[in-house]
């Protein structure tokens, strides 16, 4: 067992959460995978040498980190292959690491009873597709022939989930940078034409998206702005930062930016979202030094209001334009 799947239990879809597992888990390899919003894949070939501990002790230590450092109890499955750790996850219980056997022929014999549905990225539509021709389990589409599986659900996608069912699992775990990102959603109660509450929101989101940033000691280097339009299809933009940042004054004049190059005229806006990316620890970033006192102002502005935010709450200190 080489791979562990690590899920928050209950899942909590907090991705300051899943920023500090990936953290965690960090400290024990780094060939980590986020798989947003609430899982993590790790690699821990390495750290069974190092530690000189299995994975499933390794689990053991990673959940009682997770609940001393993060306050998060962890499910946890463990496998030969990233495919067999998730689907191990499923017999995960408080304290208990979900094991898939490394040997093939057993882990073809722990995935045989296995509905078709528990294998990761299998949709509801191939679900029902295999069982309406009885292919209900693992064990019966492992022991199909491969020409039939290919006629009902294409070549590629016939040939892989044989596999996978067989017990081959080919995937890895892929350290996935751009994903290790913080981002946050601001709704309209409805279909919403005026740019003043667009811009509102995009305020909102990006004080939020600063706090948070400063909270975990990061900075980003790239800011995505999703709207999300009453009769079309959302539209996505992203900007480089001059500089890694965790400013919220410069989250937001990026966020406005990224808003006025949409020329939208009054459209109707159902949400917009920002997501901040390529996070980096604040400590390696680089800072140019200004002399401009409006800027420093807002720097000790900022330092004051996180201070009380911890205190008293996140709304216990806003923006003038957010007050009302």
């Amino acid at each position: 067992m080489t791979i562990l799947c690590v899920r928050f239990q209950p899942p909590t879809g907090d991705e300051t959460a899943l920023l500090g597992l990936l953290g965690l888990l960090e400290d024990f390899t780094p060939v980590v995978q986020a798989l947003p919003p609430d899982m993590v894949l790790a690699d821990l070939r390495g750290a069974e040498r190092y530690f000189g501990r299995d994975a499933v002790e390794l689990a053991s230590m990673i959940r009682v980190r997770a609940l001393a450092h993060l306050g998060i109890d962890c499910a946890i499955g463990a496998g030969p292959g990233p495919m067999p750790a998730r689907v191990a996850l499923r017999d995960a219980r408080p304290g208990v690491t979900g094991v898939a056997p490394g040997e093939p022929d057993a882990l073809a014999e722990f995935l045989a009873e296995r509905p078709v549905a528990t294998l990761p990225g299998v949709d509801p539509a191939t679900v029902r597709t295999l069982g309406a021709y009885g292919l209900d389990t693992l064990g019966q589409v492992a022991a199909a022939p491969l020409p039939t599986l290919q006629r009902l659900i294409g070549a590629r996608a016939g040939r892989e989930l044989r596999e996978k069912a067989s017990g081959i699992d080919r995937g890895r775990v892929v350290p996935n940078a751009v994903s290790r990102s913080l981002a946050t959603e601001r709704p309209f109660t409805r279909d919403e034409p005026d740019p003043g509450r667009h811009r509102r929101a995009l305020l909102s989101a990006a004080e939020e998206l600063g706090a948070r940033l400063r909270a975990l000691d990061k900075v980003c280097r790239t800011l995505t702005l999703t709207v999300r339009h009453a009769d079309s299809p959302s539209t996505t933009r992203s900007r480089t930062l001059a500089e890694p940042t965790a400013h919220s004054v410069a989250l937001t004049r990026t966020a406005y930016g990224l808003y006025e190059a949409l020329g939208l005229e009054r459209a109707r806006v159902r949400a917009v979202a920002l997501r901040a990316e390529g996070l980096d620890p604040a400590e390696r970033a680089s800072y140019q030094l200004t002399f401009d006192p409006v800027d420093e102002k807002a720097r000790r502005v900022e330092e004051v209001a996180d201070r009380v935010r911890a205190k008293f709450g996140a709304r216990a200190m806003l923006p003038g334009a957010l007050a009302a």
